[in-house]
């Protein structure tokens, strides 16, 4: 899962990206809100933190423009802004939830492993696709209630997956989902990744739509 962490403030900035990417996040992460929109029209993220009080566009501005555009990402808004009208504002604005600042950073990843779940259409933490169950709180993935072992990059491909059981998904956007900006990606790593995860899950867990991308299903 990507996250833009949208954030002027260096201390607030950098305690948010470590804490999303700890609990298993890629994170991008910019300063102002005129970087923030020439991000979010990417189109590779699957939330948004957002501070409000920006340099060169104001959050809610930020946010206007988003949802003018009809794009329906979940935005989670960041803020010392802490009267009631405020909190309001931002969520009549179109943001999916609001967190005051000073905050707690557990408090900060269940709410956002929580509108990831909301928007995915699940209200569940874990998610399951036949036998085979990933619990992305803990960390953990069992097949037939017995734990597999996966590398971090290897657990963040198959909950891409698992959040779309059926649905195909391309190299490219696999690519987008589990690395950040900064991050080294090999020509090959999401097929390295995914041979790894196919032998150890099994194959039939894990289909290859040739010249499209791959899925999970029920093996």
């Amino acid at each position: 899962m990507r996250v833009l962490l949208i954030e002027d403030d260096d201390m607030i900035g950098r305690a948010v990206h470590r804490g999303l990417s700890q609990a298993g996040f890629a994170v991008d992460w910019v300063t102002d809100g005129r970087a923030a929109e020439l991000s979010l029209g990417n189109g590779v993220y699957d939330l948004a933190v957002l501070d409000l009080n920006l340099p060169k566009k104001d959050g809610m501005a930020v946010l206007g423009t988003l949802r003018a555009s009809r794009n329906s990402l979940p935005v989670l808004i960041i803020s010392a802004r802490d009267t009631v009208a405020d909190r309001i504002a931002g969520l009549e604005a179109g943001a999916d939830d609001y967190l005051l600042k000073p905050f707690d950073l557990d408090e900060l990843v269940a709410r956002v492993r929580a509108l990831v779940r909301r928007h995915a259409g699940s209200g569940v933490p874990q998610l399951e696709v036949g036998s085979l169950v990933l619990d992305p709180v803990r960390r953990v993935v069992t097949q037939a209630s017995v734990p597999v072992n996966l590398s971090p990059k290897e657990f963040a491909i198959l909950e891409a997956l698992m959040h779309r059981p059926g649905a195909v998904l391309s190299r490219e956007r696999l690519e987008e989902a589990v690395y950040g900006w900064g991050d080294e990606i090999g020509s090959n790593a999401i097929e390295v990744h995914l041979h790894k995860l196919r032998r150890k899950l099994g194959s039939a867990v894990i289909k290859n739509v040739r010249g499209v991308g791959y899925c999970v299903v029920e093996g």
